[in-house]
């Protein structure tokens, strides 16, 4: 089956299999009068001018195509929700209020656990239908509100089970050091045990991840705590990830470049001896602006980390908790806003530095020979305009591996 997508008035992609990083992230490839075709789902060959014959065709009519966008971090599987927490936040309590009260992810984890494999998919798949209708065509999934062995396999079969029925491709990621559990609150150590001798081998042994993550932060995990975590994860053909940074810089960052992460995440309050130890560590930064935005907290120095070579990367960071938002349009746009990025530079955060933060980069992120044909027709002229324009959904029509989705 051959797809062509025709009179595209300016393709813009990044190019490569790899992250873009320092001047390289705000160098793209645009194209005007621009075709796209795709056989069997990927892409085959992009050109100019007269466009060649195909089985099927979709008429861009001078708009904006792009590659598809990556969500590259996500908590798509949970149970409930947790409106009810606004109101505490309105009063003025923390984050780390909230959990102390039994709340936050403590009680995202007693939905979640209640909740059955099928209940948890589909929940997150009615989620992954909105994302695609704004434009993600892949994402990063993890678990974490699970904190025991039984739910962090649940949680990662859904995945597994939504990434074969949906047209989104996921990722599934482990992340059961996300908190302590309140059965083990007087007994860190014995938790440690029960991640690093029971849950990651039993996650390893069945497959059902691609990466181990670990909530280092006040109140979580420690990095001495992370660093066991993520080496047993290693051990055991995992790939490091890293929540760092987001509250106190406790040395998560400082970790991800040791440790060879493939990306540390959030990132707000990084300082520069970590930024330094990602860029040598080869390290993406994942920055999470919507959550920034939500919790009324600072922002991730993203213009620093360019300047000294760190890969950035940008998602939502779709949660029950402190973000509940799976836009990544309205993440494009604060990340003009509010990082300071150029509209090129946003670009590759959120397609080729996405996929390269969750392994995917030789597949999607870009449009070129050989990658899934993954493109956003716009209702735009060009680039700048999705970034300019906020909080709408501009994504006319989505094709995922070749089979458009959408409103034409």
């Amino acid at each position: 089956m051959k797809t062509i997508v025709t009179h595209i008035g300016m393709l813009a992609t990044p190019l490569g299999r790899g992250p873009r990083k320092g001047q390289l992230q705000g160098q793209i490839q645009t194209l005007r009068d621009a075709w796209v075709l795709m056989e069997e789902g990927a892409v085959a060959q992009v050109g100019t001018g007269p466009a060649p014959g195909a089985d099927q065709t979709i008429d861009a009519r001078d708009r904006l195509v792009t590659p598809g966008l990556v969500d590259s971090h996500t908590h798509l599987i949970f149970g409930g929700w947790r409106q009810h927490e606004l109101g505490m936040k309105l009063r003025g309590a923390s984050y780390l209020d909230i959990l102390a009260q039994g709340g936050g992810i403590l009680s995202t984890v007693s939905a979640t656990r209640a909740a059955s494999q099928e209940e948890l998919a589909d929940k997150a798949g009615k989620a992954l239908d909105e994302m695609l209708s704004l434009g993600t065509t892949t994402c990063e999934a993890k678990s974490g509100y699970g904190l025991d062995v039984d739910t962090e396999l649940k949680q990662l079969r859904a995945i597994r089970e939504l990434d074969a029925r949906h047209p989104m491709d996921l990722v599934p990621t482990f992340l059961g050091a996300h908190a302590v559990p309140a059965e083990h609150r007087e007994d860190r150590a014995g938790y440690l045990r029960l991640l690093c001798e029971e849950a990651i081998p039993a996650v390893a042994a069945q497959g059902l991840a691609r990466f181990c993550d670990v909530f280092c932060e006040t109140g979580a995990f420690t990095a001495e705590e992370s660093r066991i975590v993520l080496e047993t994860g290693k051990a055991h053909g995992l790939i490091p990830k890293i929540h760092a940074d987001e509250i106190d810089p406790i040395g998560g960052s400082r970790l991800a470049g040791e440790i060879g992460a493939v990306s540390a995440e959030h990132l707000i309050v990084c300082p520069e001896e970590g930024i330094t130890a990602m860029a040598a560590g080869g390290t993406a930064a994942c920055l999470l602006p919507c959550t920034s935005f939500y919790l009324g907290a600072a922002y991730a120095p993203a213009r620093r980390m360019v300047e000294a070579g760190v890969p950035v990367a940008m998602a939502t960071d779709f949660n029950p908790g402190s973000c509940p938002c799976l836009n990544m349009q309205l993440v494009m746009s604060l990340g003009c806003l509010k990082y300071r990025l150029t509209p090129e530079e946003v670009l590759t955060a959120v397609t080729l530095n996405g996929a390269a933060a969750i392994g995917r980069a030789d597949r999607t992120g870009s449009v070129e020979p050989g990658k899934w044909g993954d493109l956003v027709i716009w209702e735009a002229e060009d680039l700048n305009y999705i970034c300019y324009r906020l909080g709408g959904n501009l994504a006319r029509t989505v094709i995922k591996k070749g089979v458009p989705y959408g409103k034409e």
